[in-house]
């Protein structure tokens, strides 16, 4: 069984429901798909990234468990993203669902030179190149409050594989600034 986790989120509305039926409605998709879901974190209400680019975002995300490969996972993931009327237009525009496969155990792909690579990716270069293979773990995460924060309700010691650093240690490397603007919803 393979372990994987998946950040959710959302900002635009889907058939007139608000982002957080939407990501409620997904999680059960997930499971519809011989997956296991394991943990999800509560919801968080996130500012939109990039700064400036639409809505707040509502954000979560989940552990799951599948005999699947990280590749079908992905493709899983991007078949429920379309049934929920997500297009990919704009690479970090609005969507009405963004499920990003952030990590599947310890793996690194495709292998930790094209992982090294996509990792120290100039901010300016991130805004339009985008990698023609699956890279694990997500070589954003350790940047990403809003990814961070709801992974920290439900794998707080999960341990990078090419960083060694548990998601506690991530997220306390973030600036209080970051972590501020994260905010549970219903909290």
């Amino acid at each position: 069984m393979n372990e994987f986790y998946v950040a959710l989120g959302a900002n635009l509305p889907t058939s007139n429901h608000p982002p957080s039926v939407t990501l409620r409605a997904a999680i059960a998709a997930i499971g519809q798909e011989n997956i296991e879901v394991v943990a999800v974190s509560p919801f968080y209400q996130t500012p939109c990234f990039p700064p400036g680019a639409g809505p707040d975002y509502v954000n979560a995300a989940a552990y799951l468990k599948s005999p699947t490969s990280p590749k079908d996972m992905l493709n899983k993931l991007h078949k429920i993203e379309a049934s929920f009327g997500r297009e990919r237009k704009q690479r970090w525009g609005m969507r009405t669902l963004d499920l990003d496969l952030i990590a599947c155990g310890d793996l690194v792909m495709p292998d930790r030179d094209t992982y090294s690579h996509w990792h120290h990716l100039a901010p300016e270069a991130q805004r339009t190149a985008v990698p023609d293979d699956l890279i694990l773990p997500h070589p954003r995460l350790q940047d990403r409050a809003f990814v961070l924060v709801p992974l920290r309700d439900i794998a707080a010691q999960w341990r990078h594989p090419v960083l060694k650093l548990t998601v506690t240690e991530m997220c306390t490397a973030l600036s209080p600034e970051d972590l501020a603007e994260i905010r549970m919803l219903g909290a």
